[in-house]
């Protein structure tokens, strides 16, 4: 799926609605190894699928902070910014981890704008109230609202 091409002038008109649905990304065992390793953070939960069936998920379940790094590749998936191609992740003023996210489960982000705003330098300050969903599922395993800014 193509990411859909936004003006950054246009998103101020945006305000309040949801713009962008990401496609689903597979979070595999392959890939919570990875970001354990990364981390250094080998916690049984995550990497050892025999013992995690006897833990209270079932299964191995992701790192939260995997589950939120996420969120610029479900971003990047959803949305190209026409003439302004570099990016910066401000932060974010709240997240919550709602839910766990299972290991081979798929996950997509829903990107509504909170508040877009121009900045002094000639940059864009956009707030994006974002909900990570596990197929299947009816909660989200993450809630977030975080703080992007564009060139």
């Amino acid at each position: 799926m193509t990411p859909m091409t936004l003006r950054l002038e246009d998103l101020a008109a945006r305000e309040g609605d949801e713009v962008g649905v990401s496609p689903w990304l597979l979070v595999d065992q392959a890939r919570i190894d990875r970001f354990a390793d990364a981390i250094e953070d080998g916690q049984w939960i995550h990497v050892n699928p025999e013992r995690a069936r006897q833990g209270p998920f079932g299964a191995t379940i992701a790192h939260g902070f995997l589950t939120l790094s996420l969120l610029s590749r479900l971003f990047a998936m959803t949305f190209a910014f026409e003439g302004r191609p570099m990016g910066i992740n401000c932060g974010l003023n709240k997240v919550r981890f709602t839910a766990p996210l299972l290991a081979g489960a798929r996950v997509r982000g829903r990107f509504t704008l909170a508040k877009c705003a121009p900045l002094a330098d000639g940059g864009v300050q956009h707030l994006w109230n974002v909900m990570v969903e596990r197929e299947g599922s009816d909660k989200p395993v993450l809630v977030a609202e975080w703080i992007l800014r564009n060139y």
